[in-house]
C-alpha cells in the first residue's frame, strides 16, 4: 500500500535519528549514472507549494464566502423549508465553480486536474434555467468581491468550471480535490460545514486548506480564549512538514495549532458524526467505554472535526459508515493533513494510513480513526476488540 504523503511525517515520527532533507535542483550534481537516490522513493520538498497554498487559501475563503450569503439568506427565509435543498444545491454549485476559477486564474496550466463531488448534468436539463442563473449571478458577486476580477463569467463559462471537476485523481501527477460543501445537513440547519480542498502530487497529500465559516475560533472543548471569545469562521491551513495554521476567515495573522496531547484515555473527549445514519454511534459509544472515557461525544458535521481535533479541541474523532458505504477521498483529504500537520495521526481501523492515490474512493478498512499519536495505540486496540466482539459492526 502507497503511504499517504499527509502521514510521512506519522510515519518517521518515531525514527528520531531521521531527518527530512529538502534539496533544490540547483544543488544536487548531475548524475550520469543511477545513484543512491534512485533506490528511494521520490520526495517532495515542502518549498515546492507556497504558490498553491496561497491560491488554495484565497479559493476556500472566496468560496465560504458565496455559502455564507447562501445560507444567511436561507435562515432569514419564511419560505425554505429543512427538506427543501435547492439553497444548498445553488451553494455547492456555486462554491466549485469559485475554487475552479480561482485556482485555474491564480495557477495557470494546461494540466489542470481537480476531483470533485459535483458536475454539471442536473444544471444542462430542462427546469434549471433559473438555478444556473441564480449560481452565475452569486459567483460573479463572489469574484468581483475579490477584487481582482474584473470580466463577469457567463453561465457557460461556470458549467464548464464545474465540469472541470470530473478528474479521477490518481497516483500520476497533480490533482485538487474539494469537497465544495461538506456537511450538507449542517449547511441547511445552520450548523457546522466547510469548504475542504487538498492537493495530491503523484498520490499524495501535499497541503490542504478546510474554510470553516461557522466554527469559532474559540475552542469548542469547553477551554475559554477570551481573546477569541465570540469570533466566528476558521480557516485551517496545512503544508507537508510546515505543521497547521489556524486563522479567521477575514484574513488576520495565523497561528500554529497542535493537537492534544492528552496521554489518559480516561481524560479525553471525542468528536463523532453529527448523523447517525453517516456513522454508527453504537460502536462509538462501545469504543468509548472499552476506553474509559468519560465525557460524552461532541457531535458535529463535516471536516469541521479535522479542524477542531487538530486544535486539541478534542483527542479522538471516530467514523464507522455504515456497511456498503464507500469514503469518498474529498470527504478527508484536506482534514487528514490538517491533523497529521499538527502532530496527529490518521488510519483506518486497521491502522493503515488513509491512501489517497487510487482515484475517486478510499479503499480502507472498516472506519477511520484520528487521535495523537500517544493514544493511538490503546485507541486501536479498542477498535480492534469492539469489531471482535461484534462482527456484524464490519
Amino acid at each position: 500500500m502507497i503511504v499517504s504523503m499527509c502521514n510521512l511525517s506519522s510515519s518517521l515520527g518515531s525514527l528520531n535519528s531521521f531527518r527530512l532533507v529538502s534539496f533544490h535542483h540547483s544543488a544536487i550534481p548531475k548524475i550520469t549514472k543511477p545513484s543512491l537516490f534512485s533506490q528511494f522513493p521520490k520526495v517532495v520538498s515542502s518549498m515546492s507549494y507556497h504558490k498553491e497554498l496561497a491560491a488554495a487559501k484565497k479559493a476556500a475563503s472566496l468560496a465560504a464566502r458565496l455559502c455564507q450569503k447562501v445560507q444567511k439568506a436561507l435562515l432569514q427565509s419564511d419560505v425554505q423549508s429543512k427538506s427543501d435543498k435547492s439553497p444548498v444545491t445553488v451553494a455547492d454549485y456555486g462554491s466549485q465553480a469559485v475554487v475552479s476559477f480561482i485556482l485555474q486564474r491564480e495557477l495557470p496550466s494546461e494540466s489542470f486536474s481537480l476531483v470533485a463531488e459535483e458536475d454539471s448534468g442536473d444544471l444542462r436539463k430542462d427546469g434549471a434555467q433559473e438555478t444556473l442563473a441564480r449560481i452565475t449571478e452569486l459567483v460573479n458577486d463572489t469574484l468581483t468581491s475579490d477584487g481582482t476580477c474584473i470580466s463577469r463569467v457567463s453561465e457557460e463559462d461556470v458549467l464548464t468550471a464545474i465540469d472541470s471537476g470530473k478528474s479521477e485523481g490518481g497516483s500520476n501527477g497533480q490533482h485538487w480535490v474539494l469537497d465544495p460543501i461538506d456537511g450538507t445537513k449542517g449547511f441547511l440547519r445552520g450548523d457546522q460545514y466547510a469548504i475542504a480542498l487538498a492537493l495530491l502530487d503523484e498520490g499524495k497529500v501535499v497541503l490542504g486548506v478546510l474554510a470553516c465559516p461557522n466554527l469559532p475560533l474559540a475552542s469548542i472543548g469547553g477551554q475559554d480564549q477570551h481573546s477569541l471569545h465570540n469570533q466566528i469562521g476558521c480557516l485551517f491551513s496545512a503544508k507537508i512538514g510546515e505543521g497547521t495554521d489556524m486563522q479567521p476567515l477575514d484574513g488576520s495573522s495565523p497561528i500554529k495549532v497542535h493537537v492534544s496531547a492528552i496521554e489518559n484515555p480516561e481524560e479525553a473527549s471525542f468528536f463523532e458524526s453529527f448523523e447517525a445514519a453517516h456513522s454508527k454511534h453504537d460502536l462509538s459509544s462501545s469504543i468509548a467505554k472499552k476506553l474509559g472515557v468519560k465525557a460524552p461525544p461532541v457531535r458535529i458535521d463535516s471536516q469541521a472535526k479535522y479542524g477542531a481535533l487538530s486544535r486539541g479541541d478534542g483527542a479522538i474523532y471516530l467514523r464507522f459508515p455504515h456497511k456498503g458505504y464507500r469514503e469518498k477521498i474529498w470527504d478527508h483529504a484536506a482534514g487528514c493533513i490538517v491533523v497529521t500537520e499538527a502532530g496527529g495521526e490518521v488510519s483506518d481501523a486497521a491502522g493503515n494510513p488513509l491512501d489517497f492515490s487510487k482515484g475517486r474512493y478510499l479503499d480502507l478498512e472498516t472506519g477511520i480513526i484520528v487521535t495523537n499519536k500517544k493514544l493511538m495505540p490503546s485507541l486501536l486496540k479498542a477498535v480492534r476488540e469492539c469489531l471482535d466482539e461484534k462482527p456484524s459492526s464490519l
